[in-house]
């Protein structure tokens, strides 16, 4: 029986969650890391590596990886700077593993790669080609959390080809390997003024559908929105949700109309609406929302869930899983349509992610 693994990011250090196919009976191991505040860990299927991108205070930055599933655990952060000094580089947010590469979006902004399973880095881009690239390295013009590149999303068959978020300023893609950069935010939504129609759109989560790739997802600072065309153009489909406001999104493995998010209040608190806990979906790719609460509790749940915070798994019948900034790890083995707590008490979630294991 195949198993499956939950890895958890938090403030205090990376938990590992083990169950098989059911789903039902979970395992759980942590914090590792030495209690780094851990913003986003991942499973390479290709190596069977787990890596955890880490910000410490006393330390600095680094990437910690594990080649057991969590038992050891080693760190790094050779190679992880700018080399001019004129950028920060105080935090990694992001990571993705493809292609037999490891890539970690940081501050400043920038993406870092590794090519020997995370033991040294070296600097693959800094986002160059956009006039307005050096506003975006002004402290004055950093967003809250400076978290520079928050994600990357790869091509499934082209390793030149991949996606990045620039915190605060939009979606940009590169078809070859980060050397030129061409914006991805038509269609998109501004509640404030723009210098530059391109450009200063604060995309949250983006996703692709693994059944059809020019199918994609993202849930934005203002609305959700899909894309038709692999992030050419974008239409907004918030309507029928209780906010437009929100961080997490996953795509459906098998299905390229059904989708999650998770609505918050897009005020300051950032919790879910009126204190009721809630994963919405729709199957009709926007045209419809379904509010999914079974299991999940609905009197003063005032719970927030960040941009990393959402997976899905990819069996027949997927489970979905999505932790809270207040330590609450809740799962779903049935397509979000009831929900379990798996974990309490831990500290805030940055991330979740899960791997199915032969």
């Amino acid at each position: 029986m195949p198993q499956t693994v939950v890895l958890v990011g938090t403030r205090k250090g990376c938990f590992v969650l083990e169950s098989d196919g059911d789903r039902r009976d979970w395992k759980l191991r942590g914090p590792y890391c030495e209690g780094w505040p851990i913003y986003h860990a991942v499973h390479d299927s290709g190596s069977g590596a787990i890596y955890a991108a880490g910000a410490s205070e006393w330390h600095g930055s680094g990437i910690w990886r594990s080649t057991d599933l969590g038992e050891t655990w080693e760190v790094s952060s050779e190679g992880l700077g700018y080399a001019n000094g004129d950028q920060k580089l105080s935090k990694v947010s992001g990571l993705t593993a493809a292609h037999g590469r490891i890539l970690a979006g940081a501050e400043n902004p920038g993406i870092f790669e590794s090519r020997d399973g995370g033991v040294t880095w070296s600097l693959l881009t800094t986002i160059e080609g956009h006039p307005a690239r050096e506003a975006w390295n002004d402290p004055a013009n950093q967003p809250p959390g400076h978290l520079g590149v928050p994600a990357m999303l790869p091509d499934p068959d082209e390793s030149s080809r991949f996606w990045a978020i620039v915190q605060g300023i939009g979606i940009f893609e590169t078809t070859d390997d980060g050397a030129t950069w061409t914006p991805r935010n038509r269609g998109l939504r501004a509640d404030w003024p723009l210098e530059d129609p391109e450009i200063g759109y604060c995309v949250h989560k983006l996703v692709m559908s693994p059944v059809d790739r020019q199918r994609m997802y993202q849930q934005n600072h203002v609305g959700m929105h899909r894309s038709d065309d692999g992030g050419l153009s974008w239409v907004e489909i918030t309507d029928g949700l209780p906010t437009e406001f929100g961080f997490a999104a996953a795509a459906h493995p098998h299905d390229r109309d059904t989708f999650y998010v998770v609505p918050l209040d897009p005020g300051h608190g950032r919790f879910m609406p009126d204190g009721k806990a809630a994963v919405w979906r729709t199957r009709d790719a926007g045209s419809s929302w379904q509010r999914l609460d079974r299991g999940l509790p609905q009197e003063d749940a005032y719970l927030g869930v960040l941009r990393e915070g959402m997976a899905i798994d990819s069996y027949d019948s997927p489970g979905l899983y999505f932790g809270t900034s207040t330590g609450q790890l809740f799962a779903s083995s049935d397509e979000g349509d009831s929900w379990t707590e798996i974990a309490s008490y831990l500290p805030a979630i940055s991330s979740v992610e899960v791997a199915v294991i032969a």
